[in-house]
């Protein structure tokens, strides 16, 4: 049985992702926490996550419940994740990471933990998402240089962090795979007189509306002709099924980062 704890469990994805583990035939949710402040916290885990095992309660203490689990799966903030993640090495505990939004300097300190636990994190853990990262990178070479790219995502009013983490990956992907440098080329907002558009930028556009769960376009434009590949997500459940995939393959592997690519056999 794999023992699972889930951080900011009383939260959207949180929740989502403790009620799956529950119903896996596999898994054993162990316990989950919340930040300090957080209402739920010393509250019955069962408000929150229907079929939670009597006598679990919400947890604001990390420490606690990781050294029971075997491992843990976080989708909650930047600052929240990295702490997480000190824990878990200290425990030595894999962790999968589904929280975007993070610095450079968080990245480098999640990446100094791989150096002791296996790490799975990706901004996405959607396998309908990871396919399409392997569709534009396909396409991107095979396109070339003569179509502009143009990335618009969508999400709910309630997401913190802009663009999305998706956004900024397939971004990445399609400066890669045109032997560009990410940071020279991404273009984040036009407004006013901008000019002739720059043959080699990579547009990103953001839209905040309603409960949008998630949604991601890339455009690749010619003249006299345009591609658009579009993931739609319809709910929350198929992240939180890559997150509970991603587990399962990460507590056999070797400290190191790892992403969905790697979960999914995808890397090529």
């Amino acid at each position: 049985m794999i023992t699972v704890a889930v951080a900011g469990v009383a939260g959207r994805m949180g929740s989502r992702i403790a009620q799956l583990v529950c119903e896996a035939e596999d898994m054993d949710l162990v316990g989950g926490w919340e930040r300090p402040d957080h209402s739920a916290i010393g509250k019955p885990l069962r408000q929150f996550i229907p079929s939670a095992k009597d006598g679990l309660i919400v947890s604001q203490e990390p420490s606690d419940i990781i050294q029971q689990a075997k491992v843990v799966i976080d989708f909650t903030t930047s600052e929240a994740t990295v702490e997480h993640c000190k824990v878990c090495a200290s425990y030595g505990v894999p962790i999968v990471i589904g929280t975007t939004g993070l610095s450079m300097e968080q990245s480098q300190i999640i990446r100094s933990c791989g150096d002791r636990i296996p790490i799975v994190i990706s901004p996405n853990m959607s396998v309908g998402v990871n396919v399409l990262f392997k569709l534009i990178e396909y396409a991107t070479k095979l396109l070339g240089p003569d179509f502009d790219v143009e990335i618009v995502e969508a999400h709910h009013r309630f997401k913190k962090d802009a663009p999305s983490g998706t956004a900024i990956k397939l971004g990445q992907i399609i400066a890669e795979a045109r032997s560009l440098e990410w940071s020279k080329v991404a273009r984040f907002a036009r407004e006013g007189i901008i000019g002739e558009r720059g043959r080699e930028e990579i547009g990103i556009q953001t839209l905040r509306a309603g409960d949008i769960v998630g949604e991601h376009t890339v455009i690749f434009g010619s003249l006299g002709e345009r591609i658009e590949i579009t993931h739609r997500a319809h709910s929350r459940d198929n992240f939180a099924r890559g997150a509970i995939r991603a587990a399962r393959w990460v507590i056999v592997q070797n400290p190191g980062i790892y992403d969905m690519q790697d979960v999914l056999g995808l890397r090529a």
